[in-house]
């Protein structure tokens, strides 16, 4: 199909050049009524923020404009069918783990997963097999699962649904997805991949290649992450010889609005567009502007950028904070100067190129050199092993979903949990992959992993202080264990 064309969105352009008068939703009748406060920001945005009128198709049930603009996506993705997601990838992870499973229904799944994938697997009711990530000693941080713990997990659980796999991992790092996936569909059993960070892999070299072209059956990408479109835009892949179509666009319309965000879905459109018309004069000076950012980092005794590799994505740029530096110490002289970044974790910072040549470089080598000299002399900070933080290679939850809805909890300080049964997942974010699962038992590795990362500033997802254990009804006392007919 011929890329250069963007049928949603050019027909929000043409609604809008015909000067239409409203008399439907939304409130602000096309800009017409808004805040002044506001109006300079949202104006433009707010004459193509449209509802679902004649021309402009139905997300649900596309017929339309909606419907060609997924076909060109489908066409540059390569894949059955894709789907537009205007809830996230979250969306997309939530209506793929619904689509394969019922409750009770085993899932083997990657354990160092985003918590969308976790919410989902809560809401299905399934019962989830987790597979430990192998922990990489040089760069301080789990990566992916082994290929020997996933045979080693079917072997035991053959009669699994789904294994659920995260492709790139946030910081870019691809493993060999393809075998994992064969051994997999050897067992007759779909691969479900969130590949949020992996949007540009459909463009070829320099980047690694999609887990869609590599077997997986569905796959779900932030378009918003990698790709110039809207924040919560995304889409699913579909490319499967398992029934699962019809299952994730029923979830799919149950799980997301019923009055989609037009300015959303036209940047879908907008993205593919984007990402199929590149060429590779464009991907050279991509990758050109990347080796020049990386340099201008390097330019510090504070840190080192990790290398790139035939494995990594080059629009990832990490830097390993020397030992003893606080990294949100390095993260806050950064956003001093005006330079933001993705996250940090105990011992790096990710930084995120994006998909052009970036464009303020004596900007940034001006922010380096301050930063340099804010951190000359700073105190060395206490750093945390956390290679032991898992130390099953499969393991399941202490207590099925089931069970869980039916106990009471309590909240503790959270040198008080341990050996006890989390009520909650405890969620660093941004990654958001959960340090500890809901219905884990906490070991005195979760709770060094996390008082190491609030004494660095870092952001658990909660709203209150301590940790939250389920407890025998009625009496405040924890519970380490519940009879199996309860």
């Amino acid at each position: 199909m011929y890329q250069g064309i963007t049928p949603l969105f050019t027909k929000l352009k043409q609604m809008d050049s015909n000067n239409p008068l409203s008399f439907h939703v939304p409130g602000h009748k096309n800009g017409q009524i808004y805040d002044n406060k506001a109006i300079d920001y949202y104006g433009k945005m707010l004459k193509i923020d449209m509802t679902e009128l004649p021309d402009l198709d139905d997300l649900h049930a596309p017929t339309g404009v909606i419907r060609e603009a997924e076909a060109l996506a489908t066409s540059f993705f390569q894949s059955e069918h894709t789907f537009f997601l205007v809830g996230g990838s979250t969306a997309g992870n939530l209506a793929m783990i619904l689509a394969v499973c019922n409750e009770g229904d085993k899932v083997i799944v990657q354990r160092n997963s985003h918590k969308s994938i976790i919410n989902g697997l809560e809401l299905s009711g399934a019962n989830p097999i987790f597979i430990t990530p192998e922990y990489d000693q040089q760069l301080g941080r789990y990566t992916n699962p082994s290929i020997e713990t996933l045979q080693k997990a079917l072997k035991l659980h053959p009669d699994a649904k789904a294994v659920v796999l995260t492709y790139p991992d946030y910081f870019g790092i691809t493993y060999p997805i393809r075998e994992m996936i064969e051994i997999a569909h050897s067992y007759n059993i779909p691969v479900l991949v969130d590949e949020a960070h992996g949007v540009h892999f459909s463009l070829g070299s320099p980047f690694p290649t999609s887990s869609l072209h590599l077997g997986a059956d569905i796959v779900v990408q932030s378009a918003h992450k990698m790709a110039p479109a809207m924040t919560m835009a995304s889409y699913l892949h579909i490319r499967t010889e398992f029934d699962l179509m019809d299952k994730v666009a029923h979830y799919l319309e149950l799980l997301q609005s019923s009055s989609p965000s037009y300015p959303l879905m036209a940047s879908l459109d907008i993205a593919r567009h984007y990402l199929a018309t590149l060429d590779r004069n464009d991907l050279h000076a991509i990758e050109q502007s990347v080796l020049n950012v990386r340099n201008i980092l390097s330019e510090s005794n504070h840190w080192s950028v990790v290398p790139i590799s035939e494995k990594s994505d080059l629009l990832k740029i990490t830097l390993h904070v020397k030992h003893g530096l606080s990294t949100e110490e390095v993260v806050r002289a950064f956003e001093k100067e005006q330079v933001y970044t993705e996250l940090s974790t105990h011992n790096q910072i990710l930084f995120i190129h994006g998909l052009a040549p970036f464009g303020k470089v004596k900007d940034l080598k001006k922010a380096v050199k301050s930063v340099n000299e804010q951190l000359i002399n700073r105190v060395k900070h206490a750093t945390i092993d956390i290679s032991k933080l898992f130390n099953e290679q499969i393991q399941g939850l202490v207590f099925s979903y089931q069970t869980m809805k039916r106990l009471s909890h309590i909240v503790v300080p959270i040198d008080q949990g341990m050996n006890q049964i989390a009520a909650e997942s405890v969620i660093p974010y941004p990654p958001g992959v959960p340090i500890i699962l809901k219905g884990e038992r906490i070991t005195a590795a979760h709770i060094e992993a996390i008082q190491h990362l609030l004494s660095q500033g870092v952001k658990i997802q909660q709203r209150h202080t301590g940790i939250k254990i389920y407890s025998k009804e009625n009496t405040g006392r924890p519970v380490s264990d519940v009879p199996p007919g309860l």
